[in-house]
């Protein structure tokens, strides 16, 4: 098969959707070297993939202006996916190229969430029309629409009317760097992180709820460190204005765009990850912190229950009680978390690369036919 994909998270993105189509190209590649792959983005860097010479890079030139090379994305692509004979096109991140549906290739178009329509507080009013437009197209052009849990299904038949029997849930693998020990000792100095402390991986916004980790642990009188990593939004300002007001400066370290290696080591080196999200598509840092080895709390909303299994305490976002009771049972009851971490490891291996891409290529292989 000759399978082309929308690359531009691979190569601008280096969290979140990137990281998805990361895993997802270096899988396909690794387990199934008999397909030719043809990647597709405004722009190229190089080492971003494991082996990203065994790929074919197509890009517009250099020179090009950011506003013409999105206009050769969402426009012109379809055109050079017929010169180039692609027999199948993959968009990995919510969209297709515009007219894709009168060239006779088959899209597959994976949907991360519609987080944009549940809660449009937290997008701006003209991301959020782009959103519609380019979902609403992708779901009617698609021959496939992968759903990365059945919550993203269900929204999808829900919020954009999409045909049930074109959607196939195809739950992300994470990358195979947290199923490997790593060395937690060079991480721990190369960061200056404490003895013991828990961690909260995601981008800091309000829509992941980070606040409420410092406010359970003042509610429960526990005084461990939190790192918290992700990039930061104005939402950090109400989390500074509390950490003052409360005098626990010493107590919160924030940390972003950490490599995937060192990202490992520190759930490796984390008491205990929270995961407090009041809504989600699939929830990557519950999986990624049970392959580490990690004991997982997370929302008892959306997605999570879906993700994590009967792996990690699933608690009410917006219940700072039972957070706390949570945290203080994972922290002082050794049987319970080494028991809470068997689960874990066991649930994470659920998602291999190989297990996802198998399931990936048998979609591909039975459109073709």
């Amino acid at each position: 098969m000759r399978l082309g994909f929308d690359a531009k998270r691979v190569f601008l993105n280096s969290s979140g959707l990137g990281n998805y189509s990361r895993n997802t190209l270096n899988a396909l590649q690794k387990y199934f070297p008999e397909n030719e792959y043809a990647l597709y983005s405004p722009e190229t860097k190089f080492g971003m993939l494991e082996e990203q010479d065994k790929f074919q890079l197509f890009a517009p030139p250099k020179k090009m202006s950011k506003f013409h090379k999105s206009i050769w994305r969402n426009f012109k692509l379809s055109n050079e996916l017929v010169q180039h004979k692609i027999d199948l096109f993959h968009g990995l991140s919510n969209e297709l190229p515009r007219g894709i549906h009168k060239t006779g290739i088959p899209g597959v178009v994976t949907i991360h969430d519609l987080i944009f329509i549940r809660y449009p507080e937290f997008y701006k009013f003209f991301d959020r029309r782009i959103f519609h437009i380019k979902v609403s197209y992708a779901c009617k052009a698609a021959t496939k629409i992968i759903a990365i849990s059945e919550q993203t299904k269900a929204d999808l038949i829900e919020f954009k009317h999409a045909d049930p029997e074109k959607i196939e849930v195809v739950h992300q693998a994470i990358s195979p760097l947290f199923f490997e020990k790593a060395d937690t000792g060079k991480v721990r100095i190369k960061y200056n992180l404490p003895g013991q402390f828990i961690l909260t991986v995601g981008t800091i916004e309000e829509r992941k709820n980070q606040l409420s980790i410092l406010q359970a642990l003042l509610a429960k009188n526990l005084d461990l460190p939190v790192v918290m990593i992700g990039n930061p939004t104005s939402y950090c300002n109400d989390i500074h204005k509390y950490i003052a007001a409360k005098n626990i400066q010493k107590r919160v370290i924030f940390l972003r765009n950490i490599p995937e290696p060192d990202l490992a080591a520190i759930y490796q080196l984390a008491e205990l990850s929270i995961y407090i999200s009041v809504f989600e598509g699939f929830g990557l840092p519950v999986i990624e912190s049970m392959a580490c080895g990690c004991p997982v709390i997370t929302s008892n909303v959306s997605c999570l229950p879906e993700t994590a299994g009967d792996a990690a305490l699933l608690c009410s976002p917006d219940n700072m009680d039972e957070l706390g009771e949570y945290i203080y049972k994972t922290l002082t009851d050794s049987n319970f978390k080494n028991n809470l971490i068997a689960k874990g490891e066991r649930r994470a291996e659920e998602f291999q690369a190989r297990n996802y891409v198998e399931k990936l290529n048998n979609v591909y292989k039975n459109i073709l036919k």
